[in-house]
């Protein structure tokens, strides 16, 4: 068809990512396609189709994939049969793990573990299974766009790929699922509510990185004494910190901006408000 067209882009193919039909296939199509990879709704989409809404603890709870909005379905409607088919049925299947109970455990400890520095022997042996297994396993939860390792920051590129990177999942609601978390106002209180906010506000910057066909380019950078920022590398040598500072103790609904768009892309500072009891963005 292009030889005959002379026209690029006559052909768009879509779906999900299906390893055993990616595995099967004899052409690679090298040089001769483009791809673009496709995360769960960024908040500015949502917001452009007036689907944010503007309660944060909502906004967490409800998650971002398409089917919760096209289909108006709830997300205890549709989360556990998405974990059940994909996490436990697909997943599973394609890496050969034996012990159902096992992965599972697996999966909710790398949840547990979202915005965390990431340590594949502790993460084994809390599972009962190798640092190589723990590994091994990730691997395919990335490969599956579940959650994604965020390098360190250095000026020495070398030494991003050797220091410990931190884990997220890509979409905050499947990590609020797998948390235990069944209804939006546990949120408030929840012991896990910052890492559930850190999660939602970097998956967003790799959504929109993806969106617009970019890498995600995004760092964290940590001293000695645990202070850390989001690093974003849009251009070389040029970082954008974003320093992100949820307190637990101070309630987060009714404030997020849904009319705007929520531009996080400008964020550069996010922390309470301890005179209104709400948090305010500083850009």
């Amino acid at each position: 068809m292009l030889d005959e067209r002379g026209r690029m882009g006559d052909c768009i193919l879509t779906g999900s990512a299906q390893f055993d039909l990616i595995s099967g296939m004899t052409q690679s199509l090298a040089g001769r396609v483009g791809r673009v990879e496709l995360l769960p709704l960024s908040a500015t989409e949502l917001a452009r189709a007036g689907q944010l809404s503007n309660q944060l603890d909502e906004v967490l709870f409800r998650g971002a994939y398409p089917a919760l909005f096209d289909r108006q379905l709830a997300p205890t409607d549709w989360f556990p049969n998405y974990v059940a088919t994909y996490l436990e049925r697909d997943v599973r299947q394609m890496i050969a793990v034996r012990d159902l109970s096992q992965f599972q455990r697996f999966v909710r400890m790398c949840a547990a573990r979202s915005g965390q520095l990431l340590n594949l022997a502790a993460l084994g042996n809390d599972c009962g299974v190798s640092a190589v297994t723990a590994r091994e396993w990730l691997s395919v939860l990335e490969a599956s766009y579940l959650v994604m390792r965020l390098a360190p920051y250095h000026r020495n590129f070398g030494k991003r790929l050797v220091k410990t990177p931190k884990l997220y999942f890509l979409d905050v609601g499947l990590l609020a699922w797998l948390l235990g978390i069944r209804d939006a106002q546990t949120i408030e209180t929840h012991a896990s509510r910052g890492a559930l906010f850190e999660t939602w506000v970097v998956s967003d910057f790799i959504k929109q990185r993806f969106n617009e066909g970019q890498p995600a380019d995004l760092y964290f950078w940590r001293d000695n004494v645990g202070h850390e920022v989001i690093c974003s590398m849009r251009r070389p040598g040029a970082c954008k910190p974003l320093k992100l500072n949820q307190e637990l103790h101070f309630p987060m609904t009714g404030w997020w901006p849904a009319a705007s768009g929520a531009n996080l892309q400008r964020v550069k500072h996010c922390s309470p408000s301890s005179s209104m009891g709400k948090p305010e963005l500083r850009t």
